[in-house]
């Protein structure tokens, strides 16, 4: 088990939690429906899609895709708490999707999903300077639609730059005050960050996490909170006031997928670490 340390200042009030869509993306394939009601079922009220804004796909196909998630989603009594989304050459198309699913946050998940990088961006500084600019500009143009634009982190940014430096530490001093941060706890952990470190130096940049516990191996299947590596509960006691969010996820488990989320999620509220959104 971590022996994370949480940033002094006292306890951080509980969260809503809602869920991030890409953890039963098999099942929504196979009946979004369905998948979505027992979601509901097991107690959210708020789930994060992800897909929007792909500049890999047309623009019309992807608003009919977020119609029919917006009538899913009215048919199991969910909400959207924010989206994953990539970054089409025109902005508007993406503001569209995030007002037709009545989101506020769009978060930038991978770099490949900004035409022109890839997770290469994190290993050469002139890269990484560029995709920081970009993602930048891409905020400041988004607030003009009533969104707000952040990043959403992996484990390669933290990859050391030719000076030594995180690759994460130089992203941030460049990326711009308007762009906020979604931290993937788990894959922090992978890299050898500190959480409470990473939340602390961010502060009020970050508006929403995700939660998730495993080995914080690379494609090595998460297992339940609390029986990994990761220690959630000394990282979200002093987690900033801003958070907004926390958003449990699956990346890959060898568990029923329904069942470790319900357990998860039962261990956060049970805990009062996050608390179920109304």
């Amino acid at each position: 088990m971590s022996t994370t340390t949480a940033p002094s200042g006292g306890a951080t009030p509980a969260a809503p939690l809602s869920v991030q869509l890409f953890s039963v993306r098999a099942q929504l394939a196979d009946d979004q429906d369905a998948a979505l009601s027992r979601l509901a079922e097991i107690g959210f009220r708020h789930v994060e899609p992800f897909g929007l804004g792909s500049p890999q796909q047309p623009a019309d196909e992807r608003m009919a895709h977020v119609r029919r998630l917006r009538r899913s989603l009215d048919a199991a009594g969910l909400g959207v708490s924010t989206v994953h989304a990539g970054l089409p050459a025109d902005l508007s198309q993406l503001a569209a999707e995030c007002a037709a699913l009545g989101a506020d946050t769009v978060l930038v998940p991978h770099p490949h999903l900004v035409p022109g990088f890839g997770e290469d961006a994190f290993a050469d500084p002139a890269r990484l300077d560029a995709f920081a600019g970009t993602l930048a500009e891409a905020a400041h143009e988004l607030a003009g639609h009533g969104l707000r634009l952040g990043y959403h982190n992996h484990w390669f940014e933290w990859t050391p730059l030719p000076d030594g430096t995180p690759a994460w530490d130089r992203f941030w001093e460049r990326a711009g005050d308007a762009l906020v941060a979604e931290v993937d706890v788990y894959w922090a952990v992978t890299a050898g960050a500190d959480p409470a470190h990473v939340l602390t130096r961010l502060g009020d940049r970050v508006v929403a996490l995700h939660l998730k516990d495993g080995p914080a191996r690379r494609d090595i299947p998460q297992t339940p909170i609390g029986t990994g590596e990761v220690d959630l509960t000394a990282v979200l006691r002093g987690a900033p006031h801003s958070i907004r969010w926390h958003v449990a996820e699956i990346d890959t488990t060898d568990m029923d997928v329904y069942a470790l989320l319900e357990r998860n999620a039962r261990t956060l509220v049970g805990r009062g670490l996050s608390r179920w959104a109304r």
